[in-house]
């Protein structure tokens, strides 16, 4: 067997792929990836514009509903669900040999409404609806008006990616949506028998952590501060599965578990190491447990592949990490500062992605029409 699927039949963590091209669809890339071991595929605004930037694959497409008169925003959604539904189809078989486990692949909501509570909650159900296959995931941002998006999307039993997560207390409202969701499914007219077709992932992002905590870290400059730098993503990340497993036990998941309810499983984002001077699988080598996911870039997938190290590492060592966090408050890092700000930072980055991708359509179907 290969890395990828000891990581997943040894360990319980389910790789997933952080990208997605048509040429990979075109050419049968993400089908080897799947044989490789990959077990569901994530996309972000940023992967697909870059994506339809790059080559011609999806020329003729553009082309025919640039003749069509649609807007650039229409034919940019219209291309990213034609991929997304493709690689759904490419996943779908291993989607039910998992037995709805894996063969997932993750669309985002447009970055416009990170904020907008009722539009997410739409644009969520038109999603569903349009890409009509059982394996998507809708991603909605897991922002203060997010939270109540997902809870509402559950309750209609719609799987959900709830992404940009940086933070312990959101990843708890994030859970809490989950289940409070899950149990008005349950109460609904033959809710209860839908439970366990409803997935969910919690979207929890290590790298970026690490960069704003030593950005902080490096500006107070003190030995205690210099001690901690490269340390603060996984220690927060090991907490998370930590309150991930309170969660998911005790009487009030057992009577959900017991109806077919499954685990909202955390899933590791941004998994690339930004620091050239830490190890290039540190962030995957450092959070392998039961019941999780990581999704990787192709560079960070294939050096997990060639030599990432297989072991249960995500529930060890938490009194490090619970030591590592208290020192990190000590010195001056203000943790609640550094969720909101990173927070903040994301929903912009895949905003501006959005906004190039479209600016990039314009421009391309007015030099079409002036030919």
């Amino acid at each position: 067997m290969s890395t990828l699927s000891d990581l997943y039949h040894r360990y319980g963590q389910s790789p997933w792929l952080d990208d997605l091209r048509r040429s990979w669809l075109n050419d049968g890339t993400v089908e080897r990836r799947v044989a490789q071991g990959v077990r569901g595929v994530t996309s972000n605004p940023s992967i697909l514009q870059k994506a339809m930037a790059a080559g011609s694959a999806y020329d003729d497409q553009f082309a025919q509903l640039a003749k069509e008169g649609c807007s650039a925003t229409r034919i940019y959604w219209a291309m990213a669900i034609t991929d997304v539904a493709d690689a759904l189809d490419v996943l779908r078989p291993l989607y039910h040999e998992s037995e709805g486990g894996d063969g997932f692949v993750s669309l985002e909501l447009g970055p416009d409404l990170a904020h907008d509570t009722a539009g997410s909650i739409d644009a969520a159900r038109r999603l569903h609806t349009d890409v009509a296959r059982p394996n998507l995931l809708v991603k909605i941002p897991g922002t203060t008006e997010g939270v109540p998006a997902v809870r509402r999307m559950i309750g209609e039993g719609c799987s959900i990616n709830v992404t940009l997560i940086f933070s312990l207390p959101r990843y708890a409202d994030v859970m809490e949506a989950y289940l409070a969701g899950l149990e008005e499914l349950a109460a609904s007219d033959a809710g209860a028998a839908s439970l366990h077709r409803v997935h969910s992932v919690a979207s929890f992002f290590v790298s970026r952590v690490d960069t704003e905590v030593d950005r902080r870290l490096a500006a107070i400059g003190t030995p205690e501060a210099r001690e901690l730098q490269g340390r603060a993503a996984v220690a927060q990340a090991k907490l998370a599965y930590r309150l991930f497993r309170q969660t998911f036990s005790g009487p009030r998941w057992e009577a959900l578990a017991s109806r077919g309810a499954r685990v909202q499983r955390p899933l590791w984002a941004s998994t690339s190491t930004k620091d050239p001077s830490l190890p290039d699988t540190l962030y995957v080598d450092s959070l392998i447990a039961p019941d999780t996911v990581t999704t990787m870039p192709v560079a960070t997938l294939d050096a997990f592949a060639d030599h990432g190290t297989l072991a249960r590492t995500a529930d060890v060592g938490l009194d490090e990490a619970e030591d590592i966090w208290a020192r990190l408050a000590e010195v001056g890092v203000d943790l609640d500062d550094v969720g909101r700000v990173l927070e903040d930072e994301g929903v912009a980055a895949f905003a501006k992605a959005f906004d190039q991708g479209i600016s990039a359509l314009e421009e391309k179907a007015a030099q079409l029409a002036a030919r």
